[in-house]
């Protein structure tokens, strides 16, 4: 069992935060997944029709998160959060990447919501998983970048477990130790958002979207919330 926590100095500095943490066991990531294709391939041609766009930085779902990111001393003109990332990327290539399976499912969920996710391999965390302000101690092994060792400032709001840091500047990348893979069978996924009063409704259906598609390729999925009132979630 995992436990996720909103630090009290996060949740008081971003009192609208809203997290869901949708958990997978059982996952089977080397069997296709037809509806995660059909979702991917779906938002590609409503992109080549023109009938949508990915969210940009003038939407109010990624200025909150570039303003939350200046907050801790982060440039997100440099340092961007990952739906942002994502979103550019999308609408520059006209195609989302292929990782495997369990990625492309909140890939494609966290583009169509403008909300930002990732995932950890649960076999690979260490003790329970705490959203708190880094001191300046911690490190971080980016993802696909094992001999890379880095060293979050002061300040920035990080993932962490026992071990080291899983996610730095709060969702802008993943440790590699905790990369989903397609070997992965017991995954945590979460998705955020800084403003649950005006945005919670999206994220919630977000999290359905995500437990659904994953729902046909794993024995049993869970989903948590995070928030400053209850902010714990045993996985």
């Amino acid at each position: 069992m995992t436990t996720f926590r909103l630090s009290p100095a996060v949740a008081d500095a971003f009192p609208d935060t809203l997290v869901a943490v949708v958990t997978a066991t059982g996952l089977r990531c080397r069997e296709p997944w037809p509806a995660t294709a059909a979702a991917l391939e779906e938002l590609e041609r409503q992109l080549a029709d023109g009938a949508w766009q990915p969210a940009d930085e003038s939407d109010p779902r990624i200025e909150a998160w570039h303003t939350a990111y200046r907050s801790f001393g982060t440039n997100p003109r440099r340092v961007r959060p990952s739906v942002d990332a994502l979103g550019r990327r999308f609408a520059k290539k006209g195609t989302l990447p292929r990782i495997n399976p369990a990625v492309d499912s909140y890939n494609a969920v966290s583009v169509r919501h403008a909300l930002p996710a990732g995932a950890f391999d649960l076999d690979h965390v260490t003790g329970d998983v705490d959203i708190r302000y880094a001191d300046g101690s911690e490190t971080f092994t980016p993802l696909g970048e094992p001999d890379t060792t880095e060293h979050p400032k002061d300040g920035e709001i990080v993932y962490t477990d026992t071990t080291d840091v899983l996610t730095r500047h709060w969702n802008h990348r993943d440790a590699h130790r905790t990369r989903v893979t397609e070997d992965s069978t017991r995954v945590a996924f979460v998705l955020e958002t800084l403003h649950a009063t005006r945005d919670g409704h999206l994220l919630k259906t977000a999290a359905v979207e995500l437990r659904d598609l994953l729902a046909s390729h794993t024995d049993q999925t869970q989903v948590h919330h995070l928030t400053r009132e209850h902010p714990r979630a045993t996985a």
